[in-house]
């Protein structure tokens, strides 16, 4: 679907939505024709070193994004590539493997030529491919997926590699000074693959032979003069002019990467062009921290997986998470998640109840889910993960049924739409999950003062007078609470707070009218007086 804009609609998309500005980029760049292949082509890289992470998913679901906004821009069809650069070396054994220790006399060969740590496929770079792909399958990504191993022995990168061969000095020139003294003297663009001992090695190549698409090394070992062929699977390139490389072999249009490449990006693009290539749109984004700001690494295994986030909370609350504010770094530990899931409903209720197409195209829904937005609208209930999650905490259940039992005695929230949404059913089990590893054992209450039990019992008097018509009225209940908080001469912010700490045992909460609706008022009017007679 393509869609056709004024001037002033195309500032505002690109002002307002990144995805929409890096589309526009690339039509540009293509001079708004299709390109000879007959598609625009967007990839992303994976090195398969360790588990992937949610760094992974991050590059894929924000490349997604682009093409999401471009399809809407162009009928030019699109592609997505996911390479996986799975014939790289092994350079240290990451911690978040069985046997360790086992795994450290493998150290330089290529991740395929390692057996698998957890038995279940044909080698290390083949699982951790197979655990990529039931990510992006989950998450119901288009893309072809690429194995490096197989581009280079089956001769697909060869054309390329012969090129480098041609152009090898122009490609040293580029690489020399980007290089220390020391690695100036002994690197090169290819990397053989020794016969011998399968690993990938670091030689000076000492002689080449463009007629038969060679080079020559001394065996590191033996001192031995070595000639291989630089195709079929015989060399892999260093990992910048593989990048370049790969950019010409397969014509790409637009790759977006982690800021560690940034700086190498003037680099790509040179080596890409000395093989004939052009240059794809480039973006960056910044790197994802941990609890303690440091950079979250797939070798040290810290940071969120993905299996984590999704223990937690609704897949879609990630893809929110992923699409705000990619150029800043952002902190990815398990206290952001009930924020995003909160923000990925708000934002999905103002996109089901929005008219204009324009603002439709800036939230952040259109970017998660395309065209095919879920009709699960809660904007008539209010009901949001901190809800459930405070629900869950105060029951102290990890029986989803229990928290069921809550919402079908409620008129407001007890009706089919609310039983067969996906996002509740994702929240309950999410928060239950949640409560159960990091609230449960954090719950700090507070015994009321004096004059906090006197507030406390004047909510329970009007409370017990209230109608039961609107007992599921949280607008008409806030007041209540609000009024209280008022004519005790409380400030707002540390009246909710006290309750917050008094009956919940949190510093903070959801909207306590909302929450007293969906509890339910005879059960907080008991809690409250379990409170005040502590």
């Amino acid at each position: 679907m393509s869609v056709a804009f004024d001037l002033e609609q195309v500032k505002f998309l690109e002002k307002q939505s990144w995805p929409f500005l890096e589309a526009y980029r690339i039509l540009n760049n293509i001079k708004y024709k299709i390109p000879d292949k007959g598609y625009v082509l967007f990839e992303t890289g994976y090195g398969p070193s360790g588990l992937p992470h949610i760094g992974t998913f991050g590059e894929v679901v924000r490349t997604t994004m682009v093409m999401k906004a471009f399809n809407v821009l162009s009928d030019i069809p699109t592609k997505l590539l996911c390479v996986s650069d799975d014939i790289d070396a092994m350079r240290k054994v990451p911690d978040t493997i069985p046997n360790k220790r086992e795994y450290e006399k493998y150290i330089g060969l290529p991740l395929t030529s390692i057996p698998d740590p957890f038995g279940t496929h044909e080698s290390y770079g083949h699982h951790m491919n197979a655990r990529l792909i039931k990510f992006l399958d989950h998450f119901e990504f288009k893309y072809e997926f690429v194995s490096a191993t197989d581009c280079y022995k089956r001769g697909i990168f060869n054309k390329e590699l012969l090129k480098v061969l041609e152009h090898y000095d122009e490609i040293m020139d580029i690489m020399l000074p980007t290089l220390g003294k020391e690695r100036q003297s002994t690197y090169s663009p290819f990397l053989p693959i020794c016969r011998e001992s399968g690993h990938v090695l670091q030689v000076k190549v000492v002689d080449k032979n463009l007629s038969r698409g060679e080079i020559a090394y001394h065996d590191p070992q033996t001192k031995k003069l070595i000639w291989t062929k630089v195709t079929d699977g015989q060399c892999k390139l260093q990992w910048k002019p593989d990048f370049g490389m790969r950019w010409a072999a397969f014509d790409v249009d637009f790759e977006m990467y982690g800021k560690e490449h940034y700086t190498n990006g003037a680099i790509y693009t040179s080596i890409c062009k000395v093989l004939g290539g052009k240059s794809p749109v480039q973006s960056f984004y910044e790197l994802f921290l941990d609890e303690k700001g440091e950079k979250i690494s797939k070798s040290k295994g810290n940071g969120l997986t993905i299996d984590e986030w999704l223990k937690y909370a609704p897949k879609e609350s990630l893809s929110l998470f992923m699409y705000v504010s990619p150029k800043k770094a952002k902190r990815l530990h398990f206290d952001v998640i009930p924020k995003f899931v909160d923000d990925y409903i708000r934002y999905l209720n103002q996109y089901l109840n929005e008219s204009d197409l324009i603002k439709k195209f800036t939230n952040p829904v259109f970017h998660i889910h395309g065209e095919n937005v879920p009709n699960y609208d809660l904007s008539d209930t209010n009901l949001n993960y901190s809800l459930l999650l405070n629900l869950v905490s105060t029951c102290g259940t990890d029986n989803k049924d229990v928290i069921w039992g809550y919402l079908r005695k409620s008129v407001k929230y007890c009706n089919s739409s609310i039983e067969e949404n996906h996002l509740v059913q994702s929240m309950i089990l999410g928060a239950i999950n949640y409560y159960h590893d990091f609230v449960k054992n954090k719950k700090i209450y507070r015994t009321p003062n004096q004059f906090e039990s006197s507030a406390l019992k004047s909510i329970v008097e009007r409370l017990k007078t209230l109608p039961e018509n609107l007992y599921c009225d949280d607008n008409y209940i806030q007041n209540i609470l609000y009024e209280i908080g008022k004519s005790y001469n409380f400030d707002m912010k540390e009246w909710f707070k006290s309750l917050y700490e008094i009956l919940l045992g949190t510093p903070s909460g959801p909207r306590f009218g909302s929450f007293i609706a969906l509890f339910g008022v005879k059960e907080i009017i008991e809690l409250i007086e379990q409170k005040i007679n502590t």
